[in-house]
Order: structure tokens, then sequence, then C-alpha cells
């Protein structure tokens, strides 16, 4: 039965972000992307009118499954620490995941070109991320804003320097698994444990 509707859409975008990571934006091609999909170049034109229209598009997408996955860290667990280490666990993980480590690549290339689809990038990726842990240390330790942003931003800070980094400019391999709910087994927890618990213990007493 073919697609129609919501889930062609759909279908075209998950099809175009692969394209994108593969090609990257320039050798991307309409014909590409429609032959990828299986569909014909007028229906991918009657869902997305250009190619940069398709690529924000593509960014809107990225977002919205990293948040879907990604959660809050009071979806991990009841305990403080275990909810903060899964989370962060499952954000880096993803991150660093090869799909991620190439998304990365491109809305960095293509900055200039689209400023405004790299800021929705740098949003989803850091800044929202950043809100949400935010958040939760306030609630869960009772943290005035400032201070509860100021320590997400700690913790952030010592999850992603130097491996970010360090997968960006190929230095260490990138996983091309991701398992589905959280961390795979193979992640190593130990350091984001201890940075979770050096950041607790420095939190001010309620």
């Amino acid at each position: 039965m073919a697609r129609r509707g919501d889930q062609l859409r759909e279908h075209i975008l998950w099809t175009a972000k692969d394209v994108f990571l593969n090609l990257g934006f320039e050798r991307t091609s309409m014909d590409e992307v429609a032959a990828r999909a299986e569909t014909s170049k007028r229906s991918l034109y009657a869902h997305f009118e250009s190619k940069e229209k398709l690529f924000l598009a593509v960014i809107a997408l990225v977002r919205d499954s990293f948040l879907n996955r990604l959660r809050t860290p009071a979806d991990y667990s009841e305990k403080p620490a275990e909810a903060l280490a899964l989370f962060c666990s499952r954000y880096l993980e993803t991150l660093l995941h090869q799909a991620g480590i190439q998304m990365c690549r491109l809305s960095l290339a293509e900055t200039t070109r689209f400023p405004e689809g790299a800021a929705q990038y740098f949003d989803v990726m850091f800044t929202e991320v950043h809100a949400r842990l935010s958040a939760y240390l306030r609630t869960c330790f009772g943290l005035p804003a400032r201070a509860s942003a100021e320590a997400a931003q700690r913790l952030l800070g010592q999850l992603l320097y130097p491996r970010l980094l360090r997968a960006l400019f190929g230095i260490d391999a990138m996983a091309k698994t991701l398992e589905r709910e959280t961390a795979a087994p193979s992640f190593d927890l130990k350091p984001i444990r201890k940075a979770v618990d050096e950041l607790i213990e420095s939190l001010p007493q309620r």
C-alpha cells in the first residue's frame, strides 16, 4: 500500500536525513531523495517546495526525535543520583552515536547557509538538555534558579569535554548502534556516576 499524507511526509524526512548525512547538503539532490524514498518528485515537492525547506524540516525532525528519546531525568529513576546518571549517559551516548556526530558536523558545515537551522540544532542538543537538567536539580535539591543552572552547566562540561570534541574530530570511533530505551550495556557509566556524585556532594545542603 502506497504511503500518503503525513505518513509519506515522515518517510521522506527520515530518508532525506540519511541522504543529507551521507552526501552533505551540497551533493544531495531532490532527485536522489525522491528515488531513495521511492516516491515521485511531484510528491516530494508537494510536501517540501525546496531542498532548503527539506533540510530545515529534517533538523526539526531530529529535534523532536532526540527530545522524545532523551526524556527528563525524573523518567529514569526515583533516586536522584541514579536518575541523573542514566539521563546523562543516555544523552552522551546519543550525542556520540554515529548519526549524532554526523548531524553535528553537517549542521556546523552549513551554519553560514542556515544560521537558523544551526541555532535550532544547538538549542536541542545543548540548551534544552541544560534546561532539563537545571529544572531537575532545582526541583529535586531545592536550588535557586541560578545555582541549578550553574550546577547543570558544570555537569555538562564534565560530560562533553573532551569526548565530544574527540568524536567530532574523528579521534575516537563513533558508536554504530543505539539502544532503544537506555544506554547500551557496553557504555561505561563509571565516569558519569563519578561526575554526578561529585556534583551532588558539592550542592548546598537544604
